[in-house]
């Protein structure tokens, strides 16, 4: 890293820090993504002549050599694309490999085997008149890199220790600015997918009864009906269920409570997660996930996304996604797109960035989830569908209020017949003919049904 002369600078609310070295940027990244990313490659923007940091993105390691240049090529373009959106391209760009070892594997077998993604990577940025500044292979606690000629004072070809946790000075300006880490990215997709336990068949066999009885309502009923019907049975139950989660202790990972550096599902989480699973039982969850397959429902359900709803609503995602076992796993989409949902509005990128990427997963045609995780990506503000979403909440409910109101009247009243005064019929209009009066509450509203924001 000694012929390397660039410094590379991250800033937070108070302070800008100044990474020296390979050493630095590696241990900086945890805190650049909220977590420690597994089995990932990062791709990390930098600008100006000082490499202040910019946007990022991530994906997971193609298991196949053969998808390593369509993939490298396609991080860099979205690289380019994501920042000259946000107003200025790359002045250059870090890539960081993340994987452990395989068993009988060991870090610098992991950091040669991934040596031709690396040059693919270096290559992609390249042909977009994009330098990559630093390439490093993290593994089995050590870093390697790909781009520092030094090996005997700087990159030794063994790897280097990474630091400590918490001694570095990075770590002590983000604990100082109240950033954290939430342990790996294995930990937290955990929360989020099937953990394979004895309880499996028995949620497999609730979801196929529950499919047997919905579908049919949905597809073979009177048109709207059926659908209808499936709408507002899912929704009420949602509503039951969700008080369950926003009773005493029934905190949230939002970022008021989000958990201190380096704990993750082994920390707590599970412990919660399992107290979460045990609120409700499979015919519930299989009736719930199998309900919000429908677009409508599922927008109905995205409403609740602030304060203890939010919180509750984000538990309760977290536990239907997990239910979502073989061979219903594209059924998860749902549950984890509003879960990333519900993790973004509430301030929490990193948890929205994990569930949405596993949503696409699941069923990668998920376009609710891709047009979030984009928005996400690109740093956009959800107050925009917040607004959206509350204005939605707000006119249904005063339809609900207008139709009791009408109910406990009577019904609408029909036009009144004119009556003749002293001197004969009303101006305008003929003897036995009555002249037409508006309906109560105001113009007619617009019939049919609403559409949806998303194609999914």
């Amino acid at each position: 890293m000694n012929t390397n002369p660039h410094e590379f600078r991250g800033t937070t609310e108070t302070q800008q820090i100044t990474l020296r070295g390979p050493a630095e940027l590696a241990d900086a990244l945890p805190f650049m993504l909220g977590f420690h990313p597994s089995d990932s490659v990062v791709l990390v923007a930098l600008h100006g002549e000082h490499g202040r940091f910019g946007g990022r993105v991530r994906l997971g390691i193609p298991r196949s050599p053969k998808e390593w240049p369509s993939t490298a090529e396609h991080l860099a373009e979205c690289m380019v694309d994501n920042c000259a959106r946000r107003g200025t391209r790359p002045d250059g760009i870090v890539v960081f490999l993340c994987q452990d070892p395989a068993p009988g594997e060991t870090g610098r077998r992991v950091m040669e085997r991934l040596r031709p993604f690396a040059q693919r990577l270096r290559t992609a940025c390249g042909a977009l008149d994009i330098p990559v500044y630093e390439a490093l292979c993290i593994s089995d606690g050590l870093y390697f890199s790909y781009c520092c000629p030094d090996t005997t004072r700087c990159c030794p070809p063994g790897g280097t220790p990474l630091a400590l946790t918490g001694t570095s000075v990075m770590a002590a300006s983000a604990a100082y600015a109240g950033i954290q880490v939430r342990g790996s990215l294995r930990d937290m997709e955990a929360r989020l997918k099937p953990s394979e336990t004895g309880d499996d068949e028995r949620q497999r066999k609730a979801l196929n009864e529950a499919a047997a009885v919905i579908v049919p309502k949905i597809l073979d009923g009177p048109p709207g009906v059926g659908r209808a019907e499936v709408r507002e049975t899912t929704l009420k139950l949602a509503r039951e269920v969700l008080r369950r989660y926003g009773g005493p202790g029934g905190e949230a990972d939002g970022p008021a409570q989000t958990p201190p550096a380096g704990r993750g599902r082994g920390a707590g989480a599970a412990e919660r997660d399992a107290a979460d699973d045990a609120l409700i039982g499979p015919e519930e969850a299989a009736a719930l996930i199998l309900g919000l397959q429908d677009r409508e429902t599922r927008d109905r359900a995205a409403e609740w996304m602030e304060g203890r709803e939010g919180a509750a609503a984000l538990r309760l995602w977290r536990v239907l996604a997990r239910r979502c076992v073989a061979p219903f796993g594209e059924h998860a989409a749902a549950p984890l797109t509003l879960a990333g949902w519900v993790a973004w509005s509430t301030g929490d990128e990193p948890a929205a960035q994990v569930a949405l990427g596993l949503a696409m997963d699941a069923d990668p045609d998920y376009l609710f989830a891709r047009l979030l995780h984009q928005a996400c990506n690109e740093g956009l503000d959800p107050e925009s569908l917040r607004s959206c979403l509350r204005q939605e909440r707000g006119s249904r409910a005063a339809t609900a209020v207008e139709s009791r109101t009408t109910a406990r009247r009577g019904g609408p009243r029909g036009p009144r017949p004119q009556t003749a005064g002293k001197g004969g019929p009303t101006a305008g209009t003929r003897p036995g003919r009555t002249s037409p009066k508006p309906p109560r509450g105001g113009a007619a509203r617009r019939t049919g049904q609403r559409g949806t924001r998303s194609g999914r």
